[in-house]
């Protein structure tokens, strides 16, 4: 599920490192500085670890460029490439994993569990980007037939809820287009702030059909800087207008495209099937996006209303964790509660910040101070850390 271009990035199946408010970076579970190993040695001959290096010589390279259906392991290390923060393994249109925010000298890895076929592996901004990838034979079917079966109804479960979301995105959407044809600023900035958690709760999915100059996530969700001037549109270009221009000027063609682009990502999920690897992929996502432009006040740079949004992503990943918990109980019952307690402890704290005073329920982004900044961060991570295993728990079942 692909960065935006000039965003800072996310990443799937392990934790983003948050900026610390004074400017330190603090590391998060997921990713390590200054231990890079060799290609060799990482991979112990183990056909279902992949190692890719990426290096400002030689680009992204895999140790080997064939493995075995099923569960898979790619451990990717950035030894010096400033240029390259991201790898991704494409099927088709589709992302089924990446790993992100990986600067020179950091190393992380993802979980995958494919079936056999052609696959590319994707280093936007390397000097060799695509590099094909063959799966062969067949995925083992799990040794425990009752996880499976509890794995099967997640995915679904998922499923469901996703499908719901889009639908509620879509007539969110419609009223939000409706509303910049008229001539009440206030229902419009209203209407604005009711359809950006339907979008904030389901972002994984529509991030995953984002391969190469088709970006549906940033044609949606774009902010300012991350595309073109002459290409910006979508929930943020409308924001703009509605918050710091306080005006419905020149606002209508976007609530059109913005209805247009919803209703493509409805088809294109419109009898989706997934993964349990990439509910907890998605999950991770979510929490990483937090981490990467909630906390940092930067992704509603006009509304302010930024914890509107970290409470979707916050229930977002839940709903994908809580789809995947009964098999997880079975698998690591000890994580499972782990990490249900942090989430109960992220939700707790994210609610004392609700009000009545604005429209989004939520007290602006400008209002916390720097303690409620580092609580908040903290709550976050408390959830990263352990989540990010849970991929490569269900990976492996």
């Amino acid at each position: 599920m692909s960065s935006r271009p000039g965003r800072p990035t996310r990443l799937l199946a392990a934790a983003t490192c948050l900026l610390g408010l004074g400017g330190a970076l603090t590391a998060c579970g997921g990713s390590t500085h200054g231990h890079s190993t060799s290609s060799a040695k990482a991979a112990g001959g183990d056909p279902r670890k992949a190692v890719v290096d990426i290096t400002a010589a030689d680009g992204c390279s895999v140790n080997t460029r064939s493995f075995p259906a099923g569960a898979l392991t790619f451990n990717v290390t950035n030894k010096d490439a400033t240029a390259v923060s991201e790898v991704e393994l494409q099927s088709g249109a589709r992302i089924v994993g990446e790993k992100e925010n990986l600067p020179p000298g950091f190393s992380g890895s993802f979980s995958v569990n494919v079936d056999a076929g052609s696959y590319t592996l994707y280093c936007p901004g390397a000097q060799q980007e695509n590099t094909p990838l063959t799966v062969t034979g067949k995925s083992a079917s799990g040794g425990d037939t009752a996880t499976g079966t509890l794995l099967a109804q997640g995915t679904k479960q998922y499923a469901t809820y996703v499908t719901g979301q889009v639908g509620y995105l879509v007539q969110t959407s419609e009223a939000l287009d409706k509303a910049l044809q008229g001539t009440d600023l206030a229902a419009a900035q209203q209407a604005y702030m009711k359809a950006r958690p339907y979008y904030e709760k389901i972002e994984p999915v529509a991030e995953s059909f984002t391969v190469g100059k088709d970006n549906l996530d940033a044609d949606i969700d774009a902010r300012t800087g991350d595309v073109p001037a002459a290409q910006w549109e979508g929930f943020h270009r409308i924001e703009q207008g509605l918050f710091q221009d306080k005006s419905l000027k020149g606002l209508t063609g976007y609530g059109s495209g913005l209805v247009a682009n919803v209703k493509k990502l409805q088809t294109l999920t419109t009898g989706l099937t997934y993964k349990p690897f990439e509910l907890a992929n998605g999950a991770q996502e979510l929490l990483d996006e937090v981490a990467s432009s909630k906390i940092t006040g930067e992704e509603e740079r006009y509304s302010h209303i930024d914890l509107l949004d970290f409470q979707a992503n916050d229930e977002g990943a839940e709903q994908a964790f809580a789809s995947l918990q009964p098999a997880l109980t079975k698998i690591d019952p000890q994580l499972t509660r782990t990490i249900a307690t942090a989430f109960g402890s992220l939700d707790k704290l994210v609610d004392s910040y609700r009000t009545g005073s604005n429209a989004s329920g939520f007290q602006l982004y400008t209002t916390l101070n720097d303690t409620d900044k580092h609580k908040l961060a903290a709550a976050v991570k408390a959830v990263q850390e352990p989540l990010s295993q849970v991929a490569g728990k269900v990976a492996n079942s």
